[in-house]
């Protein structure tokens, strides 16, 4: 039994593979369907974007669908960059320039305003069924500088207080105990696992 992961981002992608590598399902990546067209993410919201990519690749593939679509909200730039956190600098411009972006927009802001959240929305779709969501919040602050070396996006600039860490000083085992991603893959965990047996069944009485 197949469960796709709708990314081409290799590092959610490896967190994804870690989080879920205990469900009953074999985990494919995009990589193994190279025919099918970029997606573009037109939705307004993160549940918006995940569903996109969920139910196009589902229709094109007749597979159950993974996706998810994460983005960073920062208070001080009024929730900005939201559902554009990947072209916060423009398309194609990369994870460097985008941290850069945003230390630049946050320039004089000090610690207690640089409040910000990463979330993620979990979007899974199955033929024949309705697309089903989960949702994950972290909160944290926006460093002064980037930190660590780990990690992919902004984790070098996405502080925790009470870890006293960067999500890109931490270890990829750190991170998956607390990240946005973390949650929201774990309350997805279970609306899979009753998607598998509804499958199963269906499967037998065939």
């Amino acid at each position: 039994m197949k469960l796709i992961l709708a990314t081409k981002n290799q590092g959610k992608l490896a967190e994804m593979q870690e989080l879920l590598t205990d469900l009953p399902f074999e985990l494919v990546s995009l990589a193994a369907y190279p025919e099918l067209p970029e997606i573009e993410e037109t939705g307004e919201s993160f549940a918006e974007n995940a569903a996109i990519k969920a139910e196009k690749v589902m229709l094109a593939t007749g597979e159950l669908v993974l996706a998810d679509d994460s983005g960073l909200e920062v208070d001080a730039l009024g929730g900005r960059p939201g559902v554009y956190s990947a072209r916060f600098a423009g398309a194609g411009q990369g994870d460097k320039a985008n941290n850069q972006k945003l230390l630049s927009e946050l320039s004089g802001v000090a610690k207690k305003g640089r409040t910000a959240r990463f979330q993620t929305v979990v979007a899974m779709a199955a033929p024949g069924r309705e697309t089903a969501f989960a949702v994950g919040c972290v909160e944290g602050l926006i460093a002064e500088e980037e930190r660590g070396d780990g990690g992919f996006g902004y984790d070098p600039l996405f502080y925790l207080p009470l870890a006293d860490k960067t999500f890109a000083q931490m270890t990829p085992q750190e991170k998956n105990q607390i990240s946005h991603r973390a949650e929201a893959l774990a309350k997805a965990k279970e609306v899979l696992r009753t998607m598998a047996a509804d499958i199963l069944k269906q499967d037998t009485a065939k």
